[in-house]
């Protein structure tokens, strides 16, 4: 599989991709709210997580050869949290992290930005990558760019299958839906977090650079992944 030329390999087979600086305009169709945010320069993976690297990172049992290159799916927000620490802790480099035990799934998970590992992340620089540069709802004609229910056959596919976006980056829309840092409305939702992206199940309108979608944090279903990202510099505002 063929991968650009500027994505940097890390020890786990997950490569990074430079994301520039850049400013992009979120928006809520529930409550008709958009907002800008300013997004710095960062690293972002250029898949989502395989279900190979995911089992490599936490010490499962090898997947069989025809999964390796599958999402990992069926991962909690927490699981994902937890996965970046592990590869953070993998490569040498600082958990981004801070975790204590709590029943609701995320409190008392704490960002810390100086920190030079892996995250999650924010719905700002997801939106920012997905876009690539581009103002439209998609980064190319849809069925070049994600498996849909339009063309999946109702299953998940192999990561990179897809045409890539300017940037480099495969599959951010469709396949799998991607958690993201943010709570998604606390004084509505409490503790859900965003997920982005449209999934291998999910009709066209879902598949939108500026579709959000929200969860429980302990929630794991089948097209529910996520990606990981590192800071570039100075540290980044948790808000995104």
């Amino acid at each position: 599989m063929d991968v650009s030329a500027g994505t940097e390999d890390v020890g786990a087979g997950i490569g990074m991709v430079s994301v520039p600086p850049g400013r992009v305009t979120l928006s809520d169709r529930r409550t008709r709210r958009s907002w800008p945010v300013e997004v710095a320069s960062c690293r972002l993976a250029a898949f989502p997580v395989t279900r190979a690297a995911y089992a490599r990172v936490t010490g499962r049992p090898p997947v069989a050869e025809r999964e390796e290159r599958l999402p990992a799916a069926e991962v909690s927000w927490t699981d994902a949290v937890g996965f970046c620490n592990s590869l953070s802790r993998h490569e040498g480099l600082r958990p981004a992290y801070r975790l204590a035990a709590a029943d609701d799934g995320d409190a008392g998970v704490t960002w810390d930005t100086s920190a030079d590992g892996y995250r999650l992340p924010t719905e700002a620089e997801w939106e920012h990558a997905c876009r690539a540069g581009t103002d439209g709802p998609r980064y190319g004609a849809l069925d070049d760019i994600a498996w849909h229910r339009g063309n999946s056959q109702e299953r998940v596919h192999e990561v990179g299958g897809r045409r890539p976006n300017d940037w480099g980056l495969y599959d951010m829309l469709g396949n799998v839906w991607e958690w993201c840092w943010d709570v998604y409305d606390a004084e509505v939702y409490g503790t859900y977090r965003v997920l982005r992206g449209g999934g291998w199940f999910d009709e066209h309108w879902s598949c939108r650079a500026s579709v959000r979608r929200r969860s429980h944090p302990t929630f794991r279903v089948d097209d529910v992944g996520f990606r990981v990202a590192r800071s570039v510099g100075g540290g980044q505002s948790p808000a995104g």
